[in-house]
């Protein structure tokens, strides 16, 4: 990705960063100096300063006062942290949303389930398609429920979930089917406004998620 002057300067900088590290061109635990990013990308410090506070929120970078900001680490058991909390954020989502949607949100959540199952069907080898149209039903869902701080925090995982998947891609892009299934499975018992089930198929399909990127990351 080569670097373009955005509108909103500290964000891109941000997602241009937040590329590099989920792509692992920026290593787990390497340093992001400032003054370096800086000049490289003819900014100011203060622009970068703000784009590793994005980052640092995103969960992608940590920062130390006196030491400055490094790459999250991502090992077997940072993974494990991290579906943990994700996978209870999802299962409040889904039993808010069997709660709150209406005939006429069916369309937009249906809709984003299509194209995901559709994306995942294609076969392709382009992982980022299929973590990208799984975003869009979880976005969707995020509509209909209607609750900002929720929305905010499932936001907020969305880098450091996209990494775990690009570092374990072959392993997840071999498990298609179990995505597929899960996308066909979820709608119903949302439907069906049946939370407990929703929230069983989503903590079934989470824990398997995090078993397949834990032993990406141990091998």
């Amino acid at each position: 990705m080569d670097f373009q002057v955005p509108n909103t300067l500290a964000e891109q900088i941000a997602n241009y960063l937040a590329e590099r590290i989920m792509t692992g061109q920026i290593r787990p635990g390497e340093r992001i100096q400032e003054a370096t990013l800086a000049g490289e990308l003819k900014v100011s410090r203060a622009s970068v300063k703000e784009a590793l506070y994005t980052l640092e929120r995103w969960h992608l970078v940590e920062i130390t006062p006196r030491k400055g900001a490094s790459a999250t680490r991502l090992d077997a058991a940072h993974a494990s942290e991290l579906y943990d909390v994700y996978m209870h954020l999802l299962m409040m989502m889904a039993v808010r949303l069997c709660e709150r949607w209406q005939e006429n949100d069916k369309p937009l959540v249906l809709g984003a389930v299509s194209k995901a199952v559709e994306k995942i069907n294609e076969g392709s080898a382009d992982i980022s398609g299929v973590v990208e149209a799984s975003f869009d039903v979880m976005d969707a869902c995020c509509e209909v429920v209607g609750n900002p701080y929720l929305t905010e925090a499932l936001s907020n995982f969305k880098p450091a979930v996209s990494r775990a998947y690009y570092l374990s891609a072959d392993r997840y892009r071999r498990d298609l089917a179990q995505t597929s299934e899960f996308f066909a499975n979820l709608p119903q018992a949302v439907l069906a406004r049946d939370s407990d089930k929703a929230q069983a198929l989503i903590r079934e399909f989470a824990e398997h998620q995090k078993s397949l990127i834990q032993q990406a990351l141990a091998s």
